[in-house]
């Protein structure tokens, strides 16, 4: 039962993740405390999705909730990054002024930050494990990774191939 219950949790949570990348690209046009409401719940149900799946006891949870905010901070660094450069992108495409020489800044943008991602992870795996045991931590990056596996899949189909 478990199983089933914590993967329709993650599939809610996927599904929050995913209409707040679409809701995005309409943010100029909403207030701001809307997109802040609206931030505020995917961030709520995804830590609901951590806490349920990685099993942490009461003395662990005290450990590793500010060790996974500080992640999360960083994190939505690195997701400005990708935002910044996807609309840049946009403009691009919708203009169709796409050079060589923007298509290779943005190739090393793209690049730059993938291994920011990873150059995160590696930072903060040896930060968590210092509250956690390994398996944990590894639940946790796991599902991490299919979160954000799961919202690139759907970027990727929403944007098209340079022209």
């Amino acid at each position: 039962m478990r199983r089933t219950s914590s993967k329709s949790m993650l599939t809610v949570v996927v599904a929050g993740l995913l209409a707040f990348g679409s809701f995005l690209a309409l943010a100029q046009e909403k207030p701001a405390d809307t997109m802040q409401i609206l931030k505020d719940k995917v961030k709520a149900d995804k830590k609901l999705v951590v806490a349920v799946n990685v099993g942490l006891t009461e003395a662990e949870a005290k450990e590793f909730w500010p060790v996974y905010e500080a992640y999360q901070k960083d994190l939505e660094t690195i997701n400005r990054r990708l935002g910044e450069l996807l609309r840049g992108y946009a403009v691009e495409y919708r203009g169709n002024t796409l050079s060589d020489t923007k298509a290779e800044a943005l190739l090393a943008e793209s690049i730059a930050i993938e291994e920011s991602e990873v150059a995160l992870k590696k930072a903060y795996i040896p930060r968590f494990s210092k509250v956690l045991p390994a398996k944990k931590v590894a639940r946790y990056i796991q599902i991490e990774n299919k979160i954000r596996a799961v919202l690139k899949y759907d970027l990727a189909q929403q944007i098209p191939l340079a022209k």
